[in-house]
């Protein structure tokens, strides 16, 4: 990354996120995220409206596409803005997007590629900001499964607060991810793959009935889409199977900011 201060852009990949959407861009820090995209999957409420009165540009998904679809829009439309980092940032306030400074620094000074918000400092702290038990503990195992078998030490694996180079996502083929919420999982394993730097730091924990959540059904496939791609790419290492989500992309993005009213 060149000398001087870091371009940014925020991506937001949102669902019916009309109620929280003020208060997430209230926290961004005045003056940062030189490009705010929001992605609007199909939503049943005023998200679109809003979004476009406070001056986002936004991107609409006439059908719902899922999650991982969702971000695929999100990082497809950054890469064509002229930011050397881009943040994802969920428009449902779970996350203190005043954090987001901190995550850019990391990657400008060249010490991570890759940033995530670590929800878990303490067990009573997580409790307290609203995460359910049961997530809880499926995240403490989860997290200290993935950090064992993928040699990294995460505090929260599972966080979609995050921040990622440019020449990250230039190389990762996100393309060929899941549409669903294994798309995050994926995603980590590729970069770890590619051999990208991870960090993280830490992040309040907010769960309101208004924040975006994953039911326990959801949250067991989530957690199958990491083992499996967990496997396909020790697979794809030895050289017994290729899988395309671990060849790199390489792709150069032509910088073009999105249309404000752009729809695909």
């Amino acid at each position: 990354m060149g000398a001087g201060k870091p371009r940014v852009a925020i991506v937001m990949p949102a669902y019916n996120a009309e109620q929280t959407l003020r208060a997430t861009l209230a926290e961004i820090p005045e003056g940062f995220g030189g490009h705010l995209i929001l992605v609007d999957d199909g939503s049943s409420d005023g998200t679109v409206k809003l979004a476009r009165e406070l001056g986002l540009t936004v991107i609409e998904h006439p059908v719902n596409r899922g999650y991982g679809g969702n971000q695929k829009t999100c990082y497809a439309a950054a890469l064509k803005t002229d930011a050397d980092v881009i943040v994802m940032l969920h428009p449902d306030n779970q996350y203190d997007a005043r954090v987001a400074p901190v995550m850019v620094d990391l990657i400008s000074l060249g010490i991570c590629d890759v940033v995530l918000g670590n929800r878990i400092r303490t067990r009573a702290e997580a409790l307290i900001g609203g995460m359910p038990r049961w997530k809880y503990i499926i995240n403490r195992m989860s997290t200290f499964s993935e950090n064992l078998v993928l040699g990294q030490s995460l505090g929260d694996f599972h966080s979609g607060f995050r921040a990622y180079s440019r020449r990250v996502l230039e190389r990762i083929p996100f393309e060929e991810n899941s549409d669903d919420f294994a798309f995050d999982q994926e995603f980590l394993i590729q970069a770890i793959g590619f051999g990208f730097k991870i960090g993280d730091v830490p992040v309040p924990v907010r769960y309101m009935k208004e924040a975006s959540s994953i039911s326990f059904r959801r949250s067991v496939r989530y957690g199958l889409g990491g083992l499996s791609a967990f496997g396909a790419m020790r697979l794809h290492k030895m050289k017994l199977r290729a899988d395309d989500r671990f060849i790199p992309s390489d792709r150069v993005a032509v910088p073009s900011l999105p249309s404000q009213d752009g729809t695909c």
